[in-house]
């Protein structure tokens, strides 16, 4: 599976995503590794099998950035659902925010990219699950280590389309299992 595999599974009442897709993986003020490591991080994030395999075969990034985007999209996986309860319980109970995680993140230490790719990974990750507090935390930490608010938003636009393209797959595979089942 490839990506013009992928947009050729689009239907018509998406061509709107076909044409996304290539504009924000080409966005001026993101690094090729930065806006690929993004949409492959938030494609993992967005579970569809098909659009994970064809992302990562067609992401210009060596070994360590495409693991390390896979890193991110593990442990936001994880951090995602606890940070957002933690944020949810806040009101009421709002003890949780002081406990410990208790959650091994050693590989946000030690993913092997450079930090500021790694945190606008996290992000598209964030972003796609709709992680309140995680988008505050890494949004934070970039803009700290130098990024700008545009490549924050660049990054969540990747998110958006990616997110969007997989639901789209998800649905022609229901409501179109001819289409699905010719590409």
């Amino acid at each position: 599976m490839n990506l013009d595999d992928i947009k050729a599974r689009l239907p018509e009442t998406a061509k709107d995503l076909r044409l996304n897709l290539g504009t924000v993986l080409t966005t001026p003020g993101l690094t090729p590794t930065q806006a690929w490591g993004a949409a492959l991080a938030a494609a993992i994030a967005a579970r569809n099998a098909d659009l994970v395999a064809a992302l990562d075969g067609a992401a210009p990034l060596d070994a360590a950035n495409r693991a390390a985007a896979r890193t991110a999209a593990s442990l936001m996986a994880m951090n995602t659902i606890y940070y957002r309860f933690v944020h949810l319980m806040k009101p009421s109970v709002p003890d949780y925010a002081t406990m410990p995680a208790r959650l091994r993140m050693q590989g946000m230490a030690s993913h092997g990219a450079d930090t500021v790719d790694f945190e606008l990974w996290s992000i598209a990750v964030a972003a796609v699950v709709g992680c309140g507090m995680c988008l505050e935390a890494h949004e934070h930490e970039v803009l700290k280590k130098g990024a700008s608010r545009e490549m924050v938003q660049a990054v969540v636009r990747i998110a958006a389309v990616v997110h969007a393209i997989a639901v789209t797959l998800d649905s022609v595979a229901v409501l179109e299992p001819g289409i699905a089942a010719a590409a």
